[in-house]
């Protein structure tokens, strides 16, 4: 892999590219083309070409990519080789959402438990998941060996939990919340900022009415 940092937007189409193969090779096809690729990602072949140039050679001038072989690469570049044992914090209306989001589990994610701080939510089961109160997050967080938390807290008591999931060795914070974050640098964050989507999903609309394309 190229010692240069890669940008979030490879990442993201390295995604849709690992969703695409998964499909492709559930169809028995054995072979895909940089084309193929491009079209059910709504990218270009070069741009294909171009992600996939930054983790090393990948498949045949003239011949694409061995769906299989790219498939399983792509998997190892996202770390997807065995499953991530996730945590959820807040079980309110965004956080049960996800609790029922079953394509997690397919795609390598496995939410094991969740907390809150409701004594009515406490003891319950949701969409098999058990919730648990707050009093017990680091031990809990250690004794089922997670590594990511799914943050979905009100902005007000973020931080806090960052800190004390932090104690207990979590490696990486996925955050609903609507505020910044300090972690430190052993702890991986991502934002699902649902205004900033939008915003990226208008200035794609008002690319293609424009005629131009996004970067």
């Amino acid at each position: 892999m190229n010692a240069r940092k890669i940008s979030d937007s490879t990442v993201r189409r390295l995604s849709l590219y690992l969703n695409l193969l998964r499909d492709i090779s559930a169809a028995g096809t054995e072979l895909v083309s940089s084309v193929e690729l491009a079209n059910g990602s709504g990218t270009t072949a070069a741009k294909v070409r171009k992600d996939l140039s930054n983790f090393g050679s990948f498949g045949k001038r003239g011949q694409g990519y061995l769906v299989l072989e790219l498939q399983t690469r792509i998997e190892a570049i996202l770390g997807l080789q065995r499953e991530r044992r996730v945590a959820l914090v807040g079980v309110g209306k965004i956080g049960s959402a996800l609790l029922g989001y079953h394509d997690l589990k397919a795609r390598g994610f496995q939410i094991s438990v969740a907390f809150d701080i409701d004594p009515e939510k406490v003891g319950r089961t949701v969409f098999e998941v058990p919730v648990v109160s707050m009093e017990e997050l680091e031990n809990r967080l250690i004794a089922e060996n997670i590594e990511i938390v799914i943050l979905a807290t009100p902005p007000a008591v973020a931080q806090i939990v960052v800190d004390r999931v932090r104690s207990a060795g979590v490696a990486g914070i996925l955050s609903f919340a609507a505020s910044k974050l300090e972690p430190d640098a052993g702890l991986a964050v991502r934002w699902m900022d649902v205004a900033l989507e939008l915003e990226g999903l208008s200035f794609l609309i008002s690319s293609a009415a424009n005629g131009s394309e996004g970067v």
